[in-house]
């Protein structure tokens, strides 16, 4: 991903021969939605006049405010490897603005942005995310929908033919690095089905463009091997679920504001406020970062995904970690998020919630360096070692107490978000589920 002027657009649709441009961008949800249009209509985007319905997008605005713009950023230009001859398709990436062309505060992308400005005023200039995204493979049926049949018996790292995803995972990673990703790691997860493939850190911005359409690839790419891609946290009891772990850093011009040679453990001063910032606010942004019902499904011990609200350098059970880099790499791991989260959203929230550490000077509580699974109820408390909420419905009351974290999302996308989230909570409240029926048809 490179600078781009308008210019350099139309050549690169020139030299690759596109016919059509999504013009893409995401609602309050997470979900990608894009407008095509013929090249012929290029220019007029580029012009910032490719008008829409805002009226029809999930958290955005009612019918009679409904005229919004899209705002291609030229940085986003790609083109998709997999479509050829004469429907090939590119996409640029859009931001939100109304009739009277400023920025729509509903608008996660820009919400980010303006987060990421608050990060300017004191004196920082990059946020850096490095995401981990975990999915699973499920065999499709004839009907071309999706079973619950896995393709693979694996493990952690395992290989073919106990791992049938690899092929799969290897075109993903082959599509991904034609568009331009530097992919570090690819493999099978703890899980049957489930895998991960990581890809370079960018600026919080760029990498949250890069979850989108890395999602968007592995579903595509897993659809022409007869499988579908799921995002979802806790597709199958009994087994680990899915997350992506963020790794965030702070940085000064090219130097990381989380390293100190002379700092304890060579973290900075700032690195421990941040953290502090974030272990206050986690249980209060939780409803943002693990956005659905099914979410609370994998924050439970015994699954390798967190529940405690606590961190280490040393172990992998707390919620926030600090990987063994130091230098330019070093970093902090936050292991909560999972990948059904809207990552410009999630990122706003991790971000105000480090830089409140950072402003109101909190102090970090101690490390906690034993396994927490294995600690009694007794010891968590003496520890004073608190739990993420235990279901949505918890999550939002806990969003709804804290000023920052709102003031994170703006009233617009905060009350959207709440109220489309509170109507999910209630829906699955009252439906009755076949485990209780199993339970208490024969008992009762």
């Amino acid at each position: 991903m490179g600078k781009y002027t308008r210019d350099d657009i139309w050549k690169f649709v020139e030299e690759d021969n596109v016919n059509f441009i999504r013009l893409q961008f995401t609602d309050v949800l997470g979900t990608i939605k894009n407008v095509e249009i013929p090249v012929s209509q290029l220019d007029k985007a580029l012009d910032n006049k490719m008008m829409f319905d805002g009226s029809s997008i999930e958290g955005f605005v009612r019918i009679e405010e409904s005229d919004m713009y899209l705002i291609p950023d030229l940085d986003t230009w790609m083109v998709f490897p997999w479509t050829t001859g004469k429907g090939k398709v590119a996409r640029l990436i859009c931001d939100i603005s109304k009739a009277d062309g400023t920025p729509f505060e509903g608008d996660p992308r820009n919400n980010l942005k303006r987060v990421l400005k608050e990060m300017e005023e004191l004196g920082f200039t990059h946020f850096n995310l490095g995401p981990e995204p975990e999915f699973f493979l499920f065999k499709l049926d004839h009907n071309l929908q999706p079973t619950l049949e896995l393709n693979d018996n694996g493990g952690y790292f395992d290989l073919a033919p106990t791992d049938l995803g690899e092929n799969c995972r290897r075109d993903i990673v082959l599509e991904l690095e034609e568009m331009g990703f530097e992919i570090e790691a690819s493999h099978h997860e703890v899980a049957p089905g489930q895998h991960e493939i990581d890809f370079k850190y960018a600026d919080a911005l760029a990498a949250c463009d890069n979850i989108q359409t890395f999602k968007l690839v592995v579903k595509t790419i897993a659809r022409k091997h007869g499988l579908h891609a799921t995002f979802m946290p806790k597709p199958l009891f009994g087994v680990a679920g899915s997350g992506m772990h963020c790794n965030i850093s702070l940085f000064k011009g090219d130097e990381n504001a989380f390293f100190d040679e002379e700092g304890q453990m060579k973290l900075s001063e700032t690195a421990y406020k941040f953290m502090a910032g974030v272990l206050e606010h986690v249980r209060n942004f939780t409803a943002i970062t693990n956005p659905t019902v099914n979410s609370y499904k994998r924050l439970v011990p015994g699954y390798e995904a967190p529940s405690y609200v606590a961190w280490s350098a040393q172990n992998r059970s707390p919620l926030v970690r600090i990987p063994a880099s130091r230098g330019l790499s070093t970093r902090i791991e936050v292991r909560s998020v999972d990948p059904s989260a809207n990552p410009y959203l999630a990122l706003a929230v991790i971000l105000k919630a480090g830089l409140d550490g950072i402003k109101r000077d909190l102090d970090v509580p101690a490390p906690v360096d034993r396994n927490l699974y294995e600690m009694t109820q007794e010891e968590l408390d003496e520890a004073g070692i608190g739990t993420l909420p235990t279901d949505l419905d918890h999550a939002l009351n806990a969003l709804q107490s804290d000023e920052a974290i709102r003031s994170a999302l703006g009233s617009h996308i905060y009350n959207n978000y709440m109220a489309a989230k509170r109507m999910e909570w209630e829906q699955y409240r009252m439906t009755v589920h076949p485990w209780e029926r199993e339970q208490y048809m024969k008992m009762y």
